[in-house]
């Protein structure tokens, strides 16, 4: 009767075939830890950079406009320096989506945003500006406040980590993203034009994909997942404005 148990030589062949993949993980998985957070990180030298030139030229040409755009500025910069953080302290994934459409649909969720504030400013008054930096401000320290109680279980990719089923994400499924769509329609008043319409379309698009992405992946990782999407709104919170969505 043959042993249940492997034989030293399938044992031998086995280990290297599990470490090399254990180990192509790990290399893959660091090697998109530090691509993502050097992106994070350019993008909030680029905003410290504006900052520093706006506060020096504040003697100057020191005006209402200048101080909601640095107020928008200093959150954003905030909120990226944390994304950088986080992206580099977070847990390693237990459970990933599978094929190259979950990725590319994290990636253009996450950057045509960065495209929509490349845009041209327009011309808008006092108070259209008020409104729009308002916007910015409070989406991004609100995504701030989100991903600190989200932690080490952030991802970008469709990726599970940790189940967090407390705080903000006991209101709704996907706070962090309710948060940061405050801050695109503050971006989107600032550039409003036919190209900054199809960005925000497009992006919604992608954001919308990405959240069923998600969700697959955590069902499969988080037996518990289930019963935490049945009682927890996907994006409004219970109550608000009539049913929920999700």
């Amino acid at each position: 009767m043959p042993s249940p148990f492997l034989t030293l030589p399938a044992a031998v062949q086995f280990r290297p075939r599990w470490f090399k993949a254990a180990r192509y993980d790990l290399v893959f998985d660091w090697a998109t830890r530090l691509g993502l957070a050097s992106i994070f990180t350019l993008l909030f030298f680029g905003n410290l950079s504006w900052i520093i030139h706006a506060v020096s030229d504040w003697k100057l040409h020191a005006s209402y406009h200048l101080a909601l755009n640095i107020a928008a500025r200093v959150s954003s910069a905030l909120f990226v320096a944390l994304v950088a953080v986080t992206t580099l302290t977070r847990l390693p994934p237990i459970r990933k989506a599978t094929g190259i459409e979950p990725r590319i649909v994290a990636l253009l969720g996450t950057f045509l945003l960065t495209a929509l504030a490349m845009l041209p400013r327009k011309e808008i008054s006092l108070i259209a500006l008020a409104i729009s930096c308002s916007f910015v401000v409070v989406g991004m320290l609100s995504s701030f406040i989100v991903l600190r109680w989200l932690g080490k279980a952030f991802s970008i990719m469709a990726e599970a980590r940790r189940l967090v089923t407390h705080g903000p994400y006991a209101l709704v499924r996907h706070p962090l993203y309710v948060c940061e769509e405050i801050a695109v329609i503050g971006t989107f008043i600032q550039v409003v034009s036919p190209v900054a319409l199809i960005i925000l379309i497009a992006h919604a698009v992608f954001q919308v994909r990405r959240m069923l992405n998600e969700e697959r992946v955590l069902q499969a990782a988080f037996p518990e997942y289930e019963n935490y999407a049945r009682r927890t709104p996907r994006l409004i919170p219970a109550g608000w404005f009539g049913k929920p969505i999700g």
